[in-house]
């Protein structure tokens, strides 16, 4: 375990290797699971207000449901996640043309409708955060559907906290990131 700022980062960040591989998975980890993905309450407003712009790209079930629901729910547990179609996919997620699934947000800000690229939990996959009283824990969530991801990441060689660096940046900032990979990549 690392601690980085009031963060505290476990090992498989830097031992476990892993690179999404949607060829594989086809987008699976927006299909599965009993919910949809995690929000943070500051997210909230943001969907509110990218949903004109984010409708577009939507199926007409994912918009039936968030017209019916909004564009954020309270899941069985009382956290706050995106709405699911069915008890299936993520309303926000569409079907490219080789029926991979990817995120309708992320298409809107690819295309520069909007400046918000998808939810912080969604972009930190395979990371999961958990709020404490006094810190954040960054753990590793390992998941059956991404074994493919886990065997790429292998082969090409790229931990975690590479993978994500990105995500991470947004997150936590240039500073903390650079920190993680001082404390990971110094000699022992």
């Amino acid at each position: 375990m690392m601690k980085i700022g009031e963060v505290l980062v476990s090992d498989d960040i830097k031992n476990k290797e892993f690179v999404c591989n949607l060829e594989k998975c086809k987008g699976a980890c927006c299909v599965e699971g009993d919910y949809g993905a995690p929000l943070d309450e500051d997210e909230l407003e943001i969907l509110k207000d990218i949903y004109p712009h984010v409708k577009p790209y939507l199926s007409k079930e994912g918009i039936a449901v968030i017209e019916k629901v909004g564009t954020h729910v309270l899941d069985d547990d009382g956290d706050l996640s995106t709405p699911i179609i069915k008890g299936r996919e993520c309303v926000y997620a569409i079907y490219d043309e080789r029926k991979v699934l990817k995120c309708g947000i992320e298409q809107a800000y690819l295309d520069g409708k909007i400046t918000y690229k998808k939810p912080i939990s969604c972009h930190l996959y395979p990371i999961r955060l958990s709020k404490k009283k006094h810190f954040e824990a960054v753990n590793y969530h390992k998941w059956s559907i991404c074994s493919d991801a886990c065997t790429l990441g292998k082969e090409l060689k790229v931990p975690i906290y590479k993978f994500l660096k990105d995500p991470l940046i947004r997150k936590y900032g240039q500073d903390w990131y650079e920190e993680l990979v001082k404390q990971i990549e110094q000699p022992a």
